[in-house]
């Protein structure tokens, strides 16, 4: 009996998701990998199962971490009307803004050139933990920055009475049919400028963000209310979640998008890695050094797994 009741009062509303879902995320920088020339294919395939599993470091950073969370977003209507009047540089926006705005309000395209330009500073190192640790940080906010949803302040539908949303999308979504996208995609290019390439990547995001809440807004009036949700047990936990039959229908009314910005994700991540090798001067990959990491890093990360483990975020779910 007492098992049962702990089993019932564990429902939770919806499966939470922090970006992309672990799942979506991994997948990303894993077939980014593929998009790289052969002079960079042997390092990252050797590397793979570190670019893989570290694809969700960032979202583990936001337990410990209070500047960590507007890394992964960019709440466009708390800057301006139009994402077309928010400066480009970080410099122009920092002096227009404050910095208080900005860690507030996102700063998602700022923060892929930041990471950019470390891993370029770890090609020209030759530091192979760094290049590693970089790229897959890199992959992270590349995959954000393509989810509508971390572009507006009505990130989880919480304005619209579509609480959840941000989840059905990101996560749900691409968990029961990414088995079925076609995820493989063309070679990676050279970026003139990656940081006017992290602003077309959020202003396509920001252009379907109505899209998306309308459609499932649409679908929520005309779908039979006793066949939205589905439950499964996840251990001692019973989850309610979108039931596969809502899912399908989402997305096939928004025809495909969560697969076109997943393809633009991968595209996109192993596009930024081949560019900041190309600008570091496009070094050997063979015989790099291991430059091991130091205690306060080992440090960091014990207590990431830590908080982590215990589930506390610090700041707003995305």
């Amino acid at each position: 009996m007492k098992r049962l009741t702990i089993i019932l009062l564990l429902i939770i509303p919806l499966l939470l998701s922090t970006s992309w879902g672990f799942f979506a995320h991994k997948r990303i920088n894993q077939l980014a990998i593929f998009t790289l020339p052969m002079e960079m294919l042997c390092f990252y395939k050797a590397g793979s199962n570190y670019i893989i599993e570290h694809a969700v470091d960032p979202d583990k950073r936001r337990y410990i971490d209070t500047l960590e969370a507007p890394r992964h977003y960019l709440d466009v209507e708390n800057y301006e009307k139009h994402i077309d009047s928010i400066p480009e540089k970080w410099s122009t926006a920092l002096h227009k803004y404050g910095q208080k705005k900005l860690n507030s309000s996102g700063i998602v395209p700022w923060q892929i050139e930041r990471t950019y330009y470390s891993l370029v500073k770890a090609f020209k190192n030759r530091d192979s933990i760094k290049i590693l640790k970089h790229s897959a940080d890199l992959g992270h906010y590349i995959g954000d920055a393509h989810v509508p949803l971390h572009t507006t302040h009505n990130h989880n539908g919480q304005l619209t009475n579509q609480a959840g949303i941000h989840a059905f999308w990101e996560s749900r979504i691409p968990e029961l049919f990414a088995g079925n996208y076609n995820l493989i995609i063309g070679k990676a290019v050279y970026l003139e400028s990656p940081l006017k390439a992290a602003w077309v990547i959020v202003k396509k995001s920001h252009a379907s963000v109505d899209t998306v809440l309308q459609f499932e807004a649409e679908l929520n009036r005309s779908f039979p209310a006793d066949q939205k949700y589905s439950f499964s047990k996840r251990g001692n936990t019973i989850l309610k979640q979108y039931s596969a039959a809502y899912s399908k229908a989402y997305q096939d009314k928004m025809r495909g998008m969560v697969e076109k910005r997943m393809r633009s994700a991968i595209l996109a991540t192993g596009s930024f890695w081949y560019s900041a090798w190309i600008d570091a001067g496009q070094p050997q990959l063979r015989n790099l050094v291991k430059i091991a990491l130091t205690p306060e890093e080992k440090k960091q990360i014990a207590l990431e797994e830590k908080k982590y483990s215990q589930g506390k975020i610090i700041g707003r779910e995305n």
